[in-house]
């Protein structure tokens, strides 16, 4: 690989936070981000080429793109975007996924709608708030003071400082809200919807319906059942919805996300790179927070 975005989810394998719904035996290799040269291809490909510039997001159980080479599945993958580095290429699948999934198959979200997605900042929001406006909302979000002016870039219509602002008071009547934050902030996120509104979480807590789908066992699915239930209760009192996002991988979906790329519907926002050999020193950066955007871990291969 060339580069590999960090997500916060690497992290919280690592430290058996997801356990439960992504039970790998370690020892595992991280990353879930990707972007490259392809080396080789298996007898039965026919979308891709040696010499093809690529991006992707494994799928899971197939992550591992901290490495210096990875098999991936062709169905995983998409040409990468012309018009932005490879750097920039590696830094989109997995929060670009997460975006349009949430927004467009689990928010159905239209031209004219009011949403609001939490961390305009971070990897998930930056893409977020580009692809919404994209989709003709009005978009509000949610960050410190010193990133206003950045978010506002983006696209925002309306920045709330959460260090000086209430977003509950500041907000209501949305229709649909994208929250990476999960616990008290996905909870009091449900009062600025209006009934029938939906909020999808992306940091938990997982629901009855995540678990049917992904096939989790019977004693897994009623773990999780009782995990949610005071969220979901919350959730139907004030008459929203609450789904849990566990993004899947989709190249066909990064198809089209590159040609939103390539058209400057969207564009990458990088806020640090470090080279392979300093792949830790990188996760625990992406751990104290405070980048703009995605951390990217630039590979042995990586050329300028």
């Amino acid at each position: 690989m060339d580069a590999a975005g960090l997500n916060h989810i690497d992290e919280r394998l690592r430290s058996g936070e997801f356990r439960a719904i992504l039970p790998y035996r370690t020892p595992v290799v991280l990353g879930h981000d990707l972007a490259g040269t392809v080396i080789d291809t298996g007898s039965e490909v026919t979308g891709f080429a040696a010499g093809d510039r690529v991006f992707g997001r494994p799928r899971d159980f197939r992550i591992g793109t901290l490495a210096e080479r990875i098999a991936v599945d062709e169905a995983d993958l998409a040409l990468a975007p012309r018009s932005v580095s490879i750097v920039e290429a590696g830094s989109l699948p997995l929060v670009a996924l997460t975006a349009w999934q949430a927004l467009t198959e689990m928010g159905g979200v239209q031209s004219g709608q009011k949403v609001l997605i939490h961390a305009g900042a971070g990897g998930v929001g930056t893409i977020a708030i580009q692809l919404a406006k994209h989709l003709g909302a009005e978009v509000a979000t949610t960050v410190s003071g010193m990133n206003a002016d950045f978010v506002r870039g983006l696209g925002a219509d309306v920045v709330v400082d959460y260090r000086n602002q209430d977003f509950v008071r500041e907000l209501s009547g949305y229709d649909f809200v994208l929250d990476s934050l999960g616990g008290e902030n996905l909870t009091r996120s449900f009062k600025v919807l209006r009934r029938g509104g939906v909020a999808v979480g992306i940091s938990g807590p997982p629901t009855p319906a995540f678990a049917r789908a992904a096939g989790l066992n019977p004693v897994l699915r009623l773990a999780i059942s009782t995990l949610s239930l005071r969220t979901r209760v919350q959730a139907r009192r004030l008459g929203v919805c609450y789904e849990f996002l566990l993004m899947r991988a989709s190249g066909d979906q990064l198809r089209r996300i590159a040609e939103l790329v390539d058209a400057g519907v969207i564009r990458p926002a990088v806020g640090a790179t470090f080279p392979f050999g300093q792949t830790a020193t990188a996760l625990a950066a992406l751990s104290a927070g405070g980048v703009r955007g995605k951390t990217v871990v630039t590979g042995p291969d990586h050329t300028a």
